[in-house]
């Protein structure tokens, strides 16, 4: 029988939480009196994460396993995960209980009352370190500068989505994904549900500073073309300067004040410098290109484990 939901929970070296996870979204599930489905996505996990997970489907026919032949990313495993789910209203959230699962009833009644999309928007993030809190703050705000879809700040990928807005976001192959970004885009009837993010509940983040970049820039360069129109700015603001400056130093050498090439090299240097952070915008999309040339799969599943045989009820 077709789940009426799906929770899709990306894993990666979760070994310390992922009892617990499962218990506390068995138990929410459970209270809910319809039918679900746990998939879990092992995206290449080198603990014992993938052994608990075979364990924990072999006990409960609830649990789907989606084991990765190699490491993805977080975005390719929530992809996979959406790609999976075969439920009527899809949850998305992530093994370390930082979401509390405890939300989710609230994100199903939003979903009952004809909302498509209920996106957790955080009201506080216990836990997080002021500097992380205000990197976040200052990219929320550029990728609503920068992008003519007005994101919502403050969230992350915990939400419901309905299986309609699901297959547009499964219709879109790119491999620079940024999901929320993505659900966003699609439009339909979309809604914030403000709750307060705990602490992680063991062990520590597996996103480094160097993932949360990659993040943002994937985001930046999926959704706006606006820094491709930075040349052309950048252009016209140092032609004027350069015209500016030449003049200064004809007048400077008229009257007689020893002028030298100093100017010159500052001037070369800021313009080399301009040039060279140009081409590396440019750069970035065309490797967003090339990767989407070379048609490879999001991902390569070793194994599945806990679902239904074909044809099985």
């Amino acid at each position: 029988m077709q789940p009426v939901f799906s929770i899709v929970i990306p894993c990666y070296n979760e070994e310390i939480v992922i009892t617990d996870c499962h218990r506390r979204l068995s138990e929410v599930m459970q209270g809910l009196g319809e039918s679900y489905e746990l998939i879990f996505v092992n995206d290449g996990s080198r603990d014992a994460t993938p052994v608990i997970l075979d364990q924990l489907s072999e006990n409960d026919p609830h649990v789907r396993v989606v084991h990765f032949a190699r490491n993805g990313g977080h975005q390719i495993a929530v992809t996979a995960g959406v790609d999976y789910a075969s439920g009527e209203a899809i949850v998305i959230i992530d093994a370390d209980l930082q979401d509390p699962p405890e939300v989710i009833p609230e994100m199903v009644e939003r979903w009952r009352a004809g909302v498509q999309v209920v996106y957790g928007k955080r009201r506080s993030r216990a836990g997080e370190t002021w500097f992380k809190e205000k990197t976040a703050e200052l990219y929320y705000r550029l990728m609503q500068n920068l992008t003519d879809d007005k994101f919502p700040r403050d969230t992350g990928d915990f939400r419901l989505v309905d299986k309609q807005v699901a297959d547009v976001v499964r219709a879109m192959p790119e491999h620079s994904r940024y999901l929320r970004g993505m659900f966003a885009w699609a439009g339909f009837k979309q809604e914030p549900l403000l709750y307060d993010r705990d602490k992680r509940f063991a062990g520590e983040s597996h996103y480094s500073i160097r993932k949360m970049l990659k993040l943002a820039i994937d985001g930046i360069l999926s959704f706006s073309n606006k820094p491709l129109k930075l040349p052309l700015i950048l252009g016209v603001f140092w032609t004027i300067a350069g015209l500016v400056t030449m003049l200064v130093l004809l007048i400077m050498n008229l009257t007689g004040y020893p002028v030298g090439l100093w100017w010159l090299a500052a001037l070369m240097m800021v313009l080399s410098g301009s040039i060279l952070g140009v081409l590396g915008i440019i750069a970035g999309y065309i490797s967003r290109i090339y990767e989407e040339a070379k048609g490879r799969p999001l991902y390569i599943v070793e194994r599945t484990t806990g679902f239904p045989k074909e044809g099985q009820q």
